[in-house]
């Protein structure tokens, strides 16, 4: 667990109790803003805690990386500053996009490579 990048314990926990046998943890990071409240990776899919159902209902959605077509960065202005001068991607599933913004832009490049490199593998 030491090795493993988090923001908070309670999520890593979480995570941590809903793994496959031999599934390997690679990351834990809160998001900010309405809807989803944190984002894990591990070596075989992404996971993604939404809050934005009805009655204050909460979904843990697991997202295979074959099922995802495309990651994103998300900006409100021009990538003048850098292709990572955003804390926010999106995950493209089908017809959904998950959209997940991070206290940082550093989680969001470490989140986006993650992804990309298992997506341009399947």
């Amino acid at each position: 667990m030491a090795d493993i990048p988090y923001d908070r314990k309670e999520q890593l926990r979480q995570i941590e109790s809903g793994l496959l046998p031999g599934e390997r943890i690679i990351a834990v990071y809160d998001a900010i803003g309405a809807g989803t409240g944190f984002l894990g990776l591990t070596d075989r899919r992404v996971i993604v805690q939404d809050k934005s159902f009805v009655g204050k209902r909460v979904a843990i959605t697991s997202i295979p990386y074959s099922k995802i077509s495309a990651v994103s960065v998300v900006s409100n202005k021009s990538f003048a500053g850098g292709f990572f001068s955003s804390g926010a991607i999106a995950i493209h599933v089908g017809t959904h996009t998950y959209e997940v913004d991070f206290r940082g832009d550093n989680k969001a490049h470490h989140v986006h490579n993650v992804i990309l490199h298992h997506i341009s593998r399947t």
